[in-house]
């Protein structure tokens, strides 16, 4: 690499504008972005997009779940491209730079390419992955998904929304139902930049998150059957409840989690036919639990099992915990890591390894090529709220060592003077 692009940085105004330019399509009266997948919201900030990346001189193709790939070429077009890039559909009560910042600066990194006149040995794709969020269809991180094969596309078109609006439908309501096959594009390898959505860079005061792996996550529905019956004539002693049997539950699910040095959650419970003078009788819930370790899962599994037959048989319920989803934990490629190591070694940034607590794109691109992430700091570790922030110097931190990992992997083939 020479002198030049070893230096170069990118245009912290410039990205800064695009940030906020973008949060303009679905802002919200707290300062937030509503943006959901397929709506109209999205196709204004997608078409935004596709404008931006082709004066920046790309191609833009779209694949037949609505992915977006602008793609640069390089001296050798015979490589597969590095793909770069995040979302850009948001959480019901999103913030400005949840998938925004990835995508965004990854536009970035191609436009000082451009300005600086640095060709690369391989092409570059900027993708847009279509409903990371899953907030309107599941599942989240669906465009990725079908990336990697985990569902096929015809699986995931006639999925629907709670309108009863399909994948198909919304794409072709906005004109995002590409004509490229899903998993056409090859890559050659993934970077995904990203805000953390955690406490831990902006409590040690470092500025870039070098992410070694994502945890894995296992989701559970449950039921509990106990006998409604009225609350002033059923004795304490004679009761079936099935609230205090969750009650027992949720606690032995914090239990196992802090025993296993792993994070579990009950985000959804719902009482059948709730009355205020009616003992709890049916009660649907939910469990998220997550750790960087398979055997921690494992583990986890087996305690959540044990609680649920002690618990019911000493309170006379019926409890049923069915695992709906699993996805393994993702260590990153080892290799693209220590590049966006050395890339914030380099530019003199504070950084520390860290392991994702969210699912991201790039865990999905993991198991079908090498891929890293970079995380900058979130105020207070806030997102998935309104209140998400992010400081513009860690965004263009962030967006620094994207352009530098990019370079060392694609290659510098060679410079001009621009103009």
């Amino acid at each position: 690499m020479s002198m030049a692009s070893s230096n170069l940085q990118i245009d912290s105004g410039r990205l800064w504008r695009d940030i906020h330019d973008t949060a303009k399509f679905g802002a919200t009266p707290k300062g937030g972005v509503k943006r959901l997948t397929l709506s109209e919201e999205d196709k204004k900030v997608r078409d935004w997009f596709r404008e931006a990346c082709l004066a920046a001189g790309c191609e833009v193709h779209v694949d037949e779940l609505g992915d977006m790939y602008a793609l640069r070429p390089g001296r050798d077009n015979n490589r597969p491209p590095i793909g770069f890039g995040s979302h850009l559909d948001t959480q019901p009560t999103g913030g400005k730079y949840d998938g925004v910042l990835g995508t965004l600066a990854a536009l970035e990194v191609i436009r000082t390419l451009n300005d600086a006149g640095i060709v690369t040995e391989a092409p570059l794709c900027i993708i847009n992955w279509t409903n990371e969020e899953g907030s309107r269809f599941a599942p989240a991180t669906m465009g990725s998904a079908a990336y990697v094969g985990e569902y096929t596309a015809e699986n995931i078109l006639g999925r629907r929304d709670v309108d009863g609006v399909s994948v198909a439908a919304a794409l072709e309501s906005i004109g995002y139902r590409g004509n490229e096959a899903m998993g056409a594009r090859k890559l050659g390898g993934f970077v995904e930049l990203h805000i953390e959505q955690g406490p831990i860079l902006e409590a040690e005061n470092k500025t870039i998150g070098v992410v070694e792996g994502g945890q894995g996550i296992v989701w559970y529905d449950g039921t509990i059957t106990g006998f409604a019956s009225h609350a002033g004539a059923t004795p304490m002693a004679l009761r079936h409840d099935a609230l205090l049997a969750l009650s027992e539950l949720a606690l032995a699910v914090e239990q196992a989690a802090i025993t296993h040095k792993a994070v579990a959650t009950i985000g959804e419970i719902k009482i059948e036919n709730a009355s205020r003078n009616v003992v709890p009788g049916d009660i649907t819930f939910t469990i998220d639990a997550r750790s960087l370790l398979t055997e921690a899962l494992d583990k986890m599994d087996k305690a959540f099992k044990a609680a649920v037959a002690e618990i019911a048989a000493r309170r006379g319920v019926g409890i049923e915990l069915i695992p709906i989803w699993r996805k393994e934990p993702t260590i990153f490629n080892a290799d693209y890591v220590e590049a966006v190591a050395q890339a914030s070694s380099k530019l003199g940034y504070a950084s520390r390894r860290i392991t994702s607590g969210a699912i991201h794109d790039a865990c999905n691109l993991s198991m079908a090529v090498p891929t890293a992430m970079i995380f900058v700091p979130c105020k207070d570790g806030i997102s998935h709220n309104e209140l998400e922030d992010a400081k513009e110097t860690d965004c263009a931190a962030g967006a620094n060592v994207l352009l530098h990992t990019v370079l060392k992997l694609a290659g510098v083939a060679g410079e001009r003077k621009p103009g």
